[in-house]
């Protein structure tokens, strides 16, 4: 007669357990993992809220559904100077086909870069990065950096280093272009 007890008592604790991982595995998808956030190819790029250089707010989420070549450069930098032309050439290309071009200079006076985007003839949006956060969070380590990012937000290609020519730009927009 104890045995009973005992054998009930293993059927409702098994049954319970059993219940509990079923149930786990329709949990909503609310609370199912989102993908990892970083600075490397196949996460989601990390957002940012910076101002532009004619003073509106701009994040990286305001452009989730569109491509995005995001571009981290200084004017001092002679890679940098180099590569701007060509940049310009994809924004003017490329825009009108749905890219976003933003570029993000790293801790200079805004006279400065609007002296510079002047004398470029740059008419792409220039971010101000007037701290280290932003540039931590995409680990840059060197200038200029780009990063080819999908409409789904996720980092398909990075270069680092100048771009030699809008071709070379164009190459790197199939990952993330259809």
């Amino acid at each position: 007669m104890n045995r009973l007890p005992k054998l009930i008592l293993v059927i409702i604790l098994a049954s319970t357990l059993l219940s509990g991982l079923v149930m786990a595995g329709c949990a909503s998808p609310a609370t199912a993992p989102t993908l990892a956030q970083g600075p490397a190819i196949g996460k989601l790029a990390p957002d940012f809220q910076l101002s532009s250089l004619d003073g509106q707010s701009i994040s990286l989420s305001d452009f989730r559904g569109k491509p995005v070549l995001l571009n981290f450069w200084a004017s001092w930098c002679g890679p940098c100077r180099l590569e701007m032309p060509f940049i310009q050439q994809i924004y003017e290309e490329w825009s009108d086909k749905g890219l976003v071009v933003l570029t993000v200079n790293l801790q200079e006076d805004p006279g400065r870069v609007k002296e510079f985007v002047e004398s470029f003839g740059l008419s792409f949006p220039v971010l101000l990065a007037t701290n280290q956060e932003v540039p931590l969070a995409y680990n840059i380590r060197g200038i200029p950096a780009t990063f080819f990012i999908d409409k789904n937000g996720i980092i398909q290609d990075i270069k680092i280093g100048a771009f030699s020519s809008g071709a070379e730009i164009e190459r790197r927009l199939g990952k993330i272009i259809p």
